[in-house]
């Protein structure tokens, strides 16, 4: 249950940004080192979660796990509250382009990855469908 908690905050703050990211783009005040590590998390994540050369997610709005193959990293990073998110290029088989938005945070002994969402799909803009989190229901 704490996990779902958890991994709803992630979600939401996801789906917050990602207007923003859309306006934004980059922060120029994230430089650097810092800039450097943010973009080295991203890519080991993708590198963690990559089996037979594709980068596995679930893409919840679809309700498919997806098998893509990474085009690029974007430059663009943005800082929300206590997290960093950028984004990346992918492509599936059929030659579906995918911008899956990565979440990034401190966790006290260095950055880690939470969470990577599907942003759109050939340039369109995802929906994303978040559940309520009522207490006893």
């Amino acid at each position: 249950m704490k996990g779902h908690i958890i991994a709803g905050i992630a979600l939401t703050i996801l789906i917050l940004v990602t207007a923003y990211i859309a306006h934004a783009g980059d922060d120029p005040s994230i430089r650097g080192r810092l800039r450097a590590d943010i973009t080295t998390t991203m890519q080991e994540f993708i590198e963690q979660n990559t089996v037979a050369n594709r980068f596995i997610i679930y893409d919840a709005a679809a309700g498919e796990l997806k098998r893509l193959k990474l085009d690029k990293l974007h430059n663009g990073i943005i800082k929300k509250g206590d997290f960093f998110v950028s984004c990346a290029d992918f492509t599936d088989d059929t030659g579906n382009k995918y911008d899956i938005d990565f979440l990034v945070g401190n966790s006290g002994k260095g950055l880690i990855a939470l969470e990577a969402v599907v942003h759109s799909k050939n340039s369109k803009k995802r929906v994303y469908h978040v559940e309520d989190i009522v207490p006893g229901s």
